[in-house]
């Protein structure tokens, strides 16, 4: 199959990884990072990035989406299928299932997530001049951290109140957790994620990342309880159930 995929660049590595392993042809588009924390102009951009795909050039295009905020809510295209993970956001990309996300995420309340993908992008959205690694970081929650940019938006005393919620936010956690795989070894995530945490005075865990949903994503294995196929006409609508995702007929 020639497959196309738009997806966050926080799964940058895991995509190409497992895309290098595919049997298919695929074109790569990566979207940055932080669309989620305001989701009406995030779905707008992946939506124009849908509609710029050309009229039966591919079998299908896959999302590199969670529902994220509701992020997905409404996308659609008129001529070739979307294939989309059931997932509520991307850690459970990185867990390898729904199942093993939810099953951790109840055993583990209070925890960030991090792979090579939220450290990166973690840097790209610091404000200049932060001291330490852990000093700001994407949000999971859909509560933005870019200072600098609120405070360019909003004005400084604006912006410092958003910095206080933020510290608020974050309090909440406990715990930071490295989802690592072999082919990330030589970043050497473990001493980056150690230094986060001491810094906040979270206990550090790591466990051991499964690429196993993304695989046959890109592999064009399309189980129906990990992934939704959507019609060209139909839109994509939240499910609120185990499956996450629907398709809703035109």
């Amino acid at each position: 199959m020639y497959l196309k995929l738009i997806a966050c660049e926080v799964a940058v590595r895991e995509f190409c990884y497992a895309g290098a392993l595919s049997p298919h042809i695929l074109d790569f588009e990566f979207l940055t990072q932080g669309h989620h924390d305001t989701p009406v102009k995030g779905r707008e951009e992946i939506q124009k990035r849908i509609d710029a795909v050309p009229a039966g050039k591919y079998d299908a295009i896959l999302l590199g989406y969670g529902l994220c905020s509701n992020i997905l809510s409404g996308l659609k295209t008129s001529h070739t299928r979307l294939v989309i993970p059931r997932a509520h956001d991307c850690i459970t990309f990185f867990l390898g299932s729904k199942e093993r996300y939810q099953e951790f995420f109840d055993a583990n309340p209070g925890t960030y997530y991090y792979t090579s993908g939220w450290l990166e992008c973690g840097r790209r959205r610091a404000s200049p001049g932060s001291e330490g690694v852990g000093m700001m970081f994407p949000a999971q929650g859909g509560v933005s951290p870019a200072y600098d940019q609120w405070v360019k938006k909003y004005g400084e005393e604006k912006a410092k109140a958003l910095l206080e919620v933020m510290r608020e936010w974050t309090a909440s956690y406990s715990r930071g957790v490295l989802i690592d795989f072999e082919f990330t070894q030589f970043l050497k995530l473990r001493e980056q994620v150690r230094q986060i945490c001491g810094e906040r005075g979270w206990e550090f865990q790591e466990v051991q990342g499964d690429l196993g949903l993304l695989q046959r994503l890109v592999n064009g294995d399309w189980r129906e309880n990990e992934v939704l196929v959507v019609n060209p006409g139909n839109a994509v609508e939240p499910a609120f159930d185990g499956s996450i995702v629907r398709e809703q007929s035109a």
